[in-house]
């Protein structure tokens, strides 16, 4: 079966009438014809990268469940390719009107997913990180001298990025659950300019308890950045959520973070980054001598660390999202899809014996482990990794999982039977990314319990 057979047609009639679109201008061609390069000479190359990339795991299957990596929808990389073509670079308008437009469109639309009405600001990003790098920006500029707080929960970037910004990061503990100590919270609230609240771990799809947080910050004025890279696009689908109460209240946030190449079916790197106070925007205030002379309309590069960024990114996104909505029966049906893959993996493994769950799936990722016969955290280890890297060795009927560490002090805080005889527990980890994992589970932990 060829995958990509239906939609090739499509590419080549759209790349055919943007040809079109080049000849207009005149049938003047730069190039030297004995420069360009012979189909045979491509062809030989690609050849050699098309072998190449067997050698990745296979993040289209649903046997791959281990870190946060799939192919991105079809319609988002046709139209990357399609925009690629042209390459714009929507740092300023002349660089992609089309394309800039998109991405305001865009951004328009997660924006109101969030819940903050208008006017607001954002733009996408060329990572998750980058996004964050900026919120952080901002959170620092907004109260100099204060620090920046995230949880032990939080994404690493985080305090590395404080590093970058030079600023203080202080770090909230949490409980063996995950959940923040809000006393901790309290007695630093002196301290504290921008809090940083996780809505999905990239560990364990935790969603922090943001309704409890704002009224934190209510009370103690300091501001709060949704950190929602992994679990943004969860909103859609937020009145099915344990952690409903914490989705509603997501418009209160100062900035948020979503990530599109993670649920939004897009290709790397695809980030966004959106202030509910579009007077941050005065922070990133710059001049160039010879950029921004195409319109007096605001210009992408004009609110954003970053300056040249693919358009493509932009075109990809947007046609994405006209094919599947943000809503709860476009984009949120295959995440809903997501969540059950999760939970009903979740069931299936405590329905054995000697599986546990390290804790419930909140989201779509499930933390689990096999009970070793002896209680040592030397010997879940060895059983974790052996199970891991058993599955890896099938080709045809094995699976792709992930490992998780954990302090051992904290595993034991859950598990106090265990004798902590190494620093870190390791548990195996699964993420549940793509909706053709709903009818691939019962399959999947069966091979997992076999191994």
């Amino acid at each position: 079966m060829n995958h990509f057979e239906p939609y090739l047609d499509l590419l080549r009639s759209s790349l055919t009438k943007l040809d079109g679109w080049r000849n207009s201008f005149d049938d003047h061609n730069s190039e030297d014809p004995s420069e360009i390069p012979s189909a045979m000479a491509i062809q030989k190359i690609l050849s050699e990268l098309e072998s190449k990339l067997e050698g990745n795991y296979p993040f289209h299957h649903p046997q791959y469940a281990g870190q946060m990596l799939k192919p991105p929808h079809p319609v988002a990389w046709l139209a990357y390719t399609l925009a690629m073509t042209i390459n714009p670079n929507n740092h300023a308008l002349d660089g992609g009107p089309p394309t800039s437009a998109m991405e305001k469109e865009c951004i328009k639309k997660l924006a109101d997913m969030i819940g903050y009405r208008e006017p607001s600001l954002g733009h996408l990003t060329s990572t998750g990180t980058i996004a964050n790098l900026e919120a952080l920006f901002v959170a620092r500029e907004s109260h100099p001298g204060k620090s920046i707080a995230a949880t032990s929960n939080a994404h690493y970037t985080h305090r590395r990025m404080c590093k970058v910004l030079n600023t203080d990061f202080l770090e909230v503990p949490v409980d063996a659950d995950g959940v923040p100590d809000l006393n901790f919270i309290k007695n630093h609230s002196d301290k504290i300019g921008t809090l940083v609240v996780t809505m999905g771990t990239t560990g364990l799809g935790i969603v922090e308890p943001l309704q409890k947080i704002k009224a934190l910050a209510d009370e103690y004025h300091f501001r709060i950045h949704a950190d929602a890279a992994y679990g943004g696009f969860f909103k859609l689908i937020g009145s099915e959520l344990a952690s409903k109460a914490d989705w509603d209240v997501l418009e209160s946030c100062d900035s948020v973070v979503i990530d599109p190449h993670k649920h939004g079916l897009q290709p790397y790197g695809c980030g966004s980054v959106i202030y509910k106070d579009p007077s941050v925007g005065t922070f990133f205030k710059h001049d160039s001598p010879y950029t921004y002379f195409t319109s007096d309309e605001l210009h992408l590069g004009e609110i954003s660390l970053e300056c040249s960024r693919a358009g493509a990114s932009a075109a990809a996104f947007w046609a994405t999202l006209e094919l599947l909505p943000l809503s709860d029966t476009g984009l949120g049906k295959i995440l809903l899809s997501c969540t059950k893959a999760a939970k009903k993996f979740a069931g299936l493994i405590t329905n054995q014996p000697n599986w546990f769950l390290y804790q419930p799936p909140q989201l779509d990722i499930v933390g689990y482990f096999k009970m070793p016969e002896i209680k040592n955290i030397s010997e879940l280890n060895r059983i974790n990794r052996e199970i891991f890297q058993k599955g890896m060795s099938d080709k045809k009927d094995g699976f792709h999982l992930s490992l998780f560490s954990i302090p051992a002090d904290q595993f034991v805080l859950k598990y106090p039977d265990f004798n902590p005889d190494q620093s870190h527990a390791t548990i195996l980890r699964s993420v549940f990314l793509k909706a053709e994992h709903e009818d691939f589970v019962s399959q999947l932990a069966n091979r997992i319990i076999n191994t």
